[in-house]
């Protein structure tokens, strides 16, 4: 049974990757609200409540690569736990045009409870993961959607967040580069990572090699297309192992 906070896939695999799935799941845990944010079950399907086919990505590449997994268990609408812990989107009341009823008047207390629920235990059994060998390759997987509200499609099919520590993911680049099928995006469709965020928090402050996935979510919505890229992703994902610098 997964954690109120949390399921970990793989937990005793001998592996230097660790696979993490920020926003995994829409799920709004019974403590929060009754279980219910105040959204219809057409907007919890959004992207905005979780991100779409990233978790069946995450589950499969970690068996391709033998790896641990860690998914989080409850939407980020509840709390996000991509998010720096002092970040004033920590809980949003406003997404992609959407208000969040039951965040719209959310005080300090609350906040702090779901964190002490949900953020901190999610946080923790990653850093405990993490820290099992010396040099941990941290892979985050998320997905966006193909499109925000009023805005320009984006035609990326996978993006790579990175930041200053480029050493597994500048390889990792220039591999998905080199496939012609595949449309990159460098730093897109968001720019690098954020002071406090999952993979500050958890690789560059402590000096992991690291990257983060993004894939657009209509490519990865069905069973299928999940399958499908962790198949693709998992080889160039070793053959940047291979090729990252060891200094």
């Amino acid at each position: 049974m997964p954690h109120t906070a949390y399921e970990i896939i793989n937990q005793d695999a001998d592996s230097p990757w660790l696979l993490t799935c920020d926003h995994a799941s829409n799920r709004v845990p019974p403590s929060v609200a009754g279980g219910d944010i105040g959204l219809p079950p057409s907007e919890m399907q959004r992207h905005i409540a979780y991100d779409i086919g990233a978790a069946g990505v995450t589950r499969h590449l970690a068996d391709l690569l033998g790896a641990p997994a860690v998914l989080s268990n409850f939407s980020r609408l509840v709390i996000d736990p991509n998010r720096g812990d002092t970040d004033p989107t920590l809980v949003m009341k406003l997404y992609d045009g959407t208000i969040i009823p039951a965040n719209r008047h959310v005080d300090a207390e609350e906040v702090a409870r779901r964190k002490a629920a949900l953020y901190a235990p999610y946080h923790d059994a990653i850093a405990r993961l993490a820290a099992r060998r010396e040099q941990t390759i941290y892979v985050a997987v998320h997905s966006f959607t193909p499109r925000l509200n009023g805005r320009a499609p984006r035609p990326w099919h996978i993006g790579i967040l990175h930041a200053w520590d480029q050493r597994f993911s500048r390889p990792f680049i220039d591999r998905l580069m080199a496939q012609r099928d595949i449309v990159t995006g460098e730093n897109q469709p968001y720019p690098g990572h954020l002071p406090g965020d999952a993979v500050d928090r958890h690789a560059l402050r402590h000096g992991r090699p690291n990257a983060l996935i993004e894939l657009r979510h209509d490519l990865i919505d069905t069973p299928a297309g999940q399958r499908a890229w962790a198949e693709r992703l998992a080889p160039l994902l070793l053959a940047a192992r291979a090729d990252m610098d060891p200094a």
